[in-house]
């Protein structure tokens, strides 16, 4: 019997947070995606986060909690604002 044999294959539901078991998962996964094409504005513009904050009213710090994925602090409506400001 080799070392494969003593893994077993699980299909995901296409979001970690419900595979992980948590209960907000859906509003998790929409934070996720909405902090992402954030990181992804900012990059695509080389906006510094004190850049970023000077330009869309929000603080740098913001944006620094954005990149480093600490989310607890934000709602869906707040991520999607700022996303819009950029």
């Amino acid at each position: 019997m080799s070392d494969r044999d003593d893994f077993e294959l699980v299909r995901g539901t296409g979001n970690v947070f419900r595979d992980l078991g948590h209960p907000n998962a859906g509003l998790e996964q929409l934070r996720a995606v909405l902090a992402a094409r954030i990181v992804k504005a900012l990059d695509e513009k080389a906006l510094t986060a004190r850049k970023a904050g000077q330009l869309t009213g929000f603080a740098a710090a913001d944006f620094s909690r954005i990149r480093r994925t600490n989310l607890d602090r934000f709602t869906i409506d707040r991520l999607m604002t700022m996303l819009g400001r950029l």
